[in-house]
């Protein structure tokens, strides 16, 4: 998938990421690869960027803990707020690929 047409989806991908358990960023970057058979790629020059506004918003919190190969990394999670918001991006996505769908059935 080229760069612009992942640009807008990258909430709406680490939220639903993060929706199944607490990450660390590699870890995320690492799932959105696997789940999608590598289609997606995320650069972390994106990836962290984004966290840091996401938490900025109070859709994702973080803490520093010991990865299972002995690391410190810091691990994300999904607030309440961030919840709220998947739902909303969700539906959003939904609603545009929808649209899209259609057009291109009837255009």
């Amino acid at each position: 998938m080229r760069k612009d047409q992942l640009q807008g989806t990258l909430d709406l991908l680490v939220l639903k990421i993060l929706a199944r358990r607490p990450m660390h960023g590699y870890g995320v970057v690492q799932r959105i690869q696997q789940v999608s058979d590598d289609a997606l790629r995320v650069e972390e020059g994106s990836l962290y960027p984004a966290l840091h506004r996401m938490e900025q918003a109070d859709w994702i919190s973080s803490e520093w803990k010991v990865t299972t190969s002995g690391r410190r990394a810091k691990y994300y999670k999904l607030t309440v707020t961030g919840r709220r918001q998947l739902e909303e991006e969700e539906k959003n996505w939904n609603r545009v690929t929808g649209a899209v769908a259609k057009l291109l059935r009837f255009a």
